[in-house]
């Protein structure tokens, strides 16, 4: 099993950064794909961002690929979610979960965290 532990999140304004990070523990072995995640209130969750631990290969959705990046510390076994230009529509719950290969599977990550807030004002 992967556990993970999600950080980072908080209130910002509109037009700021946040870094979000995710450190997993256990089984990272089996942890090839991380990815990120969000569910705002009262809405379905959806993929944001997966990263391919051995290569570091990286995969955004388009809706905010030019605000989002993902990147990795491998000998910290952690993976972040760099946020900017942040708008209200970003406020969600994040989540970091994994799964073994297959990155591309974003309805079949089945280790995941508890989730970091993050508040985005206008």
């Amino acid at each position: 099993q992967v556990q993970l532990v999600e950080s980072g999140g908080g209130s910002v304004q509109a037009g700021g950064s946040l870094r979000l990070s995710c450190t997993a523990s256990g089984y990272t072995n089996k942890a090839t794909c991380m990815g990120w995640f969000r569910q705002a209130p009262g809405k379905q969750r959806e993929w944001v961002a997966y990263l391919y631990t051995p290569t570091g290969v990286t995969a955004v959705v388009d809706a905010v690929k030019d605000r989002f990046s993902i990147s990795q510390d491998s000998a910290k076994s952690a993976v972040y979610l760099q946020m900017n230009s942040l708008k209200p529509e970003d406020t969600a719950m994040y989540y970091c979960a994994s799964r073994w290969e297959s990155c591309f599977l974003v309805q079949q990550y089945d280790s995941w965290g508890q989730g970091t807030q993050v508040a985005v004002s206008s």
